[in-house]
């Protein structure tokens, strides 16, 4: 992956980057691994404040992501995140201590 003019895209030869696991945390952050096998933890904060993403302040509905075919959404808020956006604005997960706690529904 690479970025330009701050969008991620995919190499010629790398698949379309994919969400295959992921568990919503408090605090409104989310856990995923991607095909690759990376883990990333990404904190939704900045957007709750934008539009339809207002709708994820309730941690009970933030706590309802699902996968549609590689990619976060959320059915109750009619939202979702791309893949490559995540990945962007994300951290290793592996280098920042946290426990997986799951959010509460």
């Amino acid at each position: 992956m690479r970025v330009v003019d701050g969008m991620a895209k995919a190499d010629s030869k790398a698949m379309p980057m994919r969400v295959v696991e992921l568990n919503a945390l408090s605090g409104h952050r989310l856990w995923l691994r991607y095909a690759s096998g990376e883990e990333r933890l990404f904190d939704a904060t900045p957007l709750l404040t934008s539009g339809a993403f207002s709708r994820l302040t309730d941690e009970r509905v933030f706590a309802r992501v699902a996968l549609d075919h590689g990619v976060p959404t959320w059915p109750d808020a009619d939202v979702d995140l791309a893949p490559e956006y995540i990945y962007q604005e994300s951290v290793e997960a592996s280098s920042h201590s946290f426990i997986h706690e799951s959010a509460q529904p």
